[in-house]
């Protein structure tokens, strides 16, 4: 009888239960045993919590941390690469292609035009240029902006709008001040229209080295009499306008982060914490996530920059234009007031929208992403 009942009853037990016997006893005991979900958080847990912070000054963290933001900064690029070309000669007002700015119909008409007289090759026009310089770009950018946050947000508590916004504009002046000269290159090489007697790299350069130093004043260095100071058309408004635009970007897509990571929203937005990630790391976004953060990110900050980026663009392109004279950012301005008006700073704001947004997600996701399977 009493064999009945022990059997009945362990029919009625749960199938995650052993039966283990007590050491200290004659009874026997039942323990439930862990399923393969709980133990392999468990796990992961304990895998994270026995790693040590990591170092983020060290050579390790640096070179992980830049491939990441190189390789961030080259997939956003590409795949905007054929509106890129689009914006840049509605904001420098190129003769052959102001007709069709201002709307829809006109960047796909301008496209199509491109197409026809270049080929597909000419929706990619200075792309080339464009990855030369971006790698460096975003690399510094990214690496830039952890150095920078390491210093100014040493705890949680000391993580504040302002010491983000501040690190992400520092490290935005950062980048810009090392890769200024390439992105010039790539301006010059998109702007130009003609099929036949394109200019090579070679042919560019120097073209911008001995443009006219009209409008300088009479600077005695050596730097602005070689003419080196071409290589820097436009980085006044450049600088001024990379304060905003990087850091409301940094700002924006960490308080995203935020948002999405609340507790009300995480169970839907976020995955699970790798094995390899260092302990003060938040929990991953999920893609669509981590998208959704990037895109209002890069609208939020284009928004904030644009004009200057109009008044950026003019410049660049004022030595390919015209007598070569190198306009001042007030006499920039005031062509542009007399041209179009203030409408004029916001010309291409649009196609900027469906360039900036796409762009500065993927941008952000491939960050993430290679910092997750780089274990920083």
């Amino acid at each position: 009888m009493p064999s009945v009942i022990l059997n009945s009853s362990l029919a009625e037990l749960p199938s995650n239960t052993n039966l283990t016997s007590d050491p200290q006893s004659s009874r026997h005991t039942l323990r439930p045993t862990e399923t393969s979900t709980s133990a392999l958080t468990r796990a992961t847990t304990m895998a994270v919590a026995s790693r040590k912070p990591q170092n983020k000054h060290s050579i390790d963290y640096v070179w992980r941390s830049g491939v990441a933001g190189g390789m961030a900064g080259c997939a956003a690029k590409t795949i905007v690469a054929p509106l890129d070309r689009v914006k840049i000669l509605f904001q420098a007002n190129s003769p052959q292609f102001a007709k069709y700015a201002g709307s829809w119909v006109g960047v796909a008409n301008a496209m199509k035009q491109i197409h026809q007289l270049e080929g597909p090759s000419g929706l990619f026009r200075g792309h080339s240029a464009t990855l030369l310089r971006i790698f460096p770009y975003a690399a510094i950018k990214f690496l830039a902006y952890e150095q920078i946050r390491a210093v100014i947000i040493t705890s949680p508590e000391k993580e504040t709008h302002l010491r983000r916004l501040v690190s992400g504009s520092l490290a935005g002046v950062t980048s810009v001040f090392f890769t200024y000269p390439l992105e010039l290159i790539r301006v010059r090489l998109a702007f130009e229209t003609k099929r036949d007697g394109r200019s090579t790299l070679r042919t560019i350069c120097r073209q911008i080295y001995g443009e006219s130093m009209a409008g300088v004043g009479t600077a005695s260095s050596a730097i602005f009499k070689s003419g080196i100071a071409n290589f820097y058309r436009g980085f006044a408004p450049t600088l001024i306008g990379m304060l905003p635009y990087a850091g409301v970007s940094f700002l924006t897509h960490d308080t995203m982060g935020d948002i999405l990571r609340s507790t009300p929203l995480a169970p839907y937005t976020t995955l699970p914490r790798p094995s390899n990630a260092p302990p003060e790391n938040k929990p991953p976004l999920r893609s669509w996530a981590e998208l959704l953060s990037g895109g209002i990110s890069g609208m939020v900050s284009q928004t904030s920059a644009y004009p200057l980026e109009v008044i950026r663009r003019r410049m660049q392109v004022g030595g390919a234009v015209g007598d070569g004279h190198r306009s001042s950012i007030s006499e920039t301005v005031a062509v542009i007031l007399k041209e179009r008006g203030f409408k004029g700073f916001f010309v291409g704001l649009t196609i900027g929208y469906v360039k900036v947004v796409p762009m500065v997600a993927v941008s952000f996701y491939t960050y993430e992403r290679f910092k997750m399977w780089l274990g920083i």
